[in-house]
């Protein structure tokens, strides 16, 4: 008799089906990552993730609907290890809150299930990346939604197979999305983990379920694909962070101490000022951390401002891949094979000083760079760089001495937060506001003087600099007693808007009377993408004959949303 809908028992059924399958093939799932690290062992977090809920499901008698889904959805949750741990048991959260209430589940209520548990895990990272179990997850989401919007699937198991299906299509796809992978030759191990799960709760729809004891053969493309990267080759240096962090934290809702929303965004944006790789979940109980940081006191730390924690756990990715490296090296020497030999990079010794710039436009990234910047960063006013973006540059410089312009105030904290956060190289922050400041700081460096005496000489060349930006409004509004309408010009100083108008060459000339004085001696003007390099002309040959105690200097900045930066020393 056809299936035409999942009762409770039939899903307690499916459930320890897909734990059973993905405990038969997490050491082949664990073949398939890139980087050999704690959080790199996908097969065994997402094991221990599924298998802490399938110990309580197994156990529960006289099941019901809603009774299954509290305990799949508290279990995952409390058991989740490691970043695809924890993303797996979002899935099972949302999909586990879509099925309650509902005592059978059709194709139409299947299908909202794996749109939540979609949005659920989505939500849960702080940074999505495609090409990864999201990207599995929303393909078989959106298949599914598709199918029950079309009608056109024959039967309850037509359906399902047809969203496992398109799952595996989008896992084989997944190297494309993630040059990693692809570099690698594998797909994405949580896509892989993911769709193991769901093959085994398929396979017990289907009345074949998979038990821990079989000896399972991987589906979905045969053996698995190994890495073609060898390990060794795989540097401690590429872990930006050094320490898989996790950790739960136990609310107690007898203080009336709420873990709102809000909390949670602020929770989130502070690890994330402190690490990456983070994922932040919680019910009306628990709130579940894993994140990755080069401080888990802090991290740590953190987590005790919102109640009691438990299930602390730390791991040293770096020391951990080399422990690894010794492992699969001892193995090879036992099987009677020459261990290949890893060639060492010749690297040059640090220099004393180096320079981190954030800059705008590929005319001002020449100017930098003919200034000896070592690297560049885009950003600025709408777009600001992260702390993580500074790390990463600052990784690049090889250098003892590391002075870094963030060029923006918007930019400053970041960039000190990564000077907090680098231990082994001197990182000196300049807090420069606009980019003329940055120029004028770099041009007053001197190789042959001390930190303290070029960081003093670099403030004081800041401080002799009047900036001018010249943008357009995006609304009517009043400010600072000028009316402005969209559209129009404004020239913005170091104190505010000066200068509004609808002649563009009107509005910077109307802002320069308000930075030029008679102790001014240079005029700089770097005009932007949208503007022709004859109107930018135009207009310093009129500022030239308006200011002729000044030399006047034109240059191609090729910034975006400014017409015009101007400077004046």
């Amino acid at each position: 008799m056809e299936t035409v809908g999942i009762k409770a028992d039939l899903l307690k059924e499916m459930f320890l089906s897909g734990a059973g399958n993905l405990e038969n093939h997490k050491e082949w799932i664990n073949e398939l990552n890139v980087f050999p690290v704690p959080d790199g062992d996908t097969g065994t977090n997402m094991t221990m993730t599924i298998m802490s809920a399938a110990r309580e499901v197994r156990s529960l008698e006289d099941v019901t609907m809603d009774k299954l889904a509290k305990t799949i959805s508290s279990g995952s949750l409390r058991g989740a290890r490691g970043n695809s741990g924890v993303i797996l048991s979002q899935l099972l959260r949302g999909f586990c809150k879509e099925i309650t209430g509902h005592e059978e589940l059709t194709i139409d209520i299947l299908a909202k299930a794996f749109m939540r548990a979609k949005e659920t895990a989505y939500k849960a990272v702080m940074k999505p990346k495609e090409g990864t179990i999201l990207t599995v997850a929303k393909a078989m989401a959106d298949k599914a939604v598709l199918l029950a919007e079309e009608g056109t699937s024959e039967s309850l198991e037509a359906f399902l197979r047809e969203v496992v299906d398109y799952g595996n299509e989008i896992l084989n796809k997944t190297p494309d999305m993630l040059p990693v992978l692809k570099e690698a030759g594998v797909v994405d191990s949580g896509g892989q983990g993911l769709m193991v799960v769901v093959e085994g709760a398929l396979r017990a729809f289907c009345g074949d379920p998979v038990t821990v004891s079989e000896e399972a053969a991987p589906k979905a493309g045969g053996d698995a694909p190994k890495s073609k990267v060898p390990e060794a080759e795989i540097s401690t240096a590429d872990i930006k962070f050094g320490y898989c962090t996790e950790f739960m934290i136990i609310l107690n809702p007898e203080t009336g101490r709420q873990f709102t929303e809000a909390d949670e965004q602020e929770l989130k944006s502070f690890l994330m000022s402190i690490g990456d790789s983070l994922v932040c979940v919680s019910d009306d109980e628990v709130v579940k951390i894993h994140v990755h940081t080069n401080d888990p006191g802090i991290a740590i730390q953190k987590g005790l401002s919102y109640g009691a924690l438990t299930r602390l756990k730390i791991d040293n990715m770096r020391i951990e891949h080399e422990e690894k490296l010794i492992k699969d090296a001892a193995r090879i020497a036992s099987e009677g094979k020459d261990i290949p030999a890893k060639e060492e990079a010749v690297k040059e010794p640090p220099k004393q000083y180096g320079f981190i710039s954030v800059s705008i436009g590929s005319g001002m990234d020449e100017i930098f760079r003919g200034l000896h910047v070592d690297e560049l960063i885009s950003g600025g006013q709408t777009m600001n760089p992260s702390t993580e973006d500074m790390l990463k540059a600052i990784d690049k410089v090889n250098a003892e001495n590391i002075f870094i312009l963030p060029n923006n105030k918007n930019i400053i904290l970041a960039a000190e937060q990564a000077a907090k956060l680098t231990a082994d190289k001197n990182i000196i922050v300049i807090p420069s506001r606009t980019v003329p400041q940055g120029i004028a700081a770099m041009i007053s460096f001197m190789a042959e003087a001390d930190i303290a005496d070029n960081k003093e000489a670099m403030n004081d060349a800041m401080s002799s600099v009047k900036t001018g930006q010249v943008t357009y409004a995006v609304r009517n509004t009043s400010i600072d007693g000028k009316v402005i309408h969209e559209g129009d010009f404004m020239g913005i100083d170091d104190h505010g808007i000066s200068a509004v108008g609808t002649d563009l060459k009107a509005t910077v000339l109307e802002l320069l009377d308000t930075m030029a004085d008679e102790d001014s001696e240079l005029i700089s003007i770097y005009y932007g993408e949208n503007v022709a390099e004859e109107d930018a002309q135009e207009l310093t040959d009129e500022i030239t004959e308006k200011y002729p105690d000044c030399d006047v200097e034109l240059y191609s900045g090729n910034q975006p949303v400014y017409y015009y930066l101007l400077s004046v020393e």
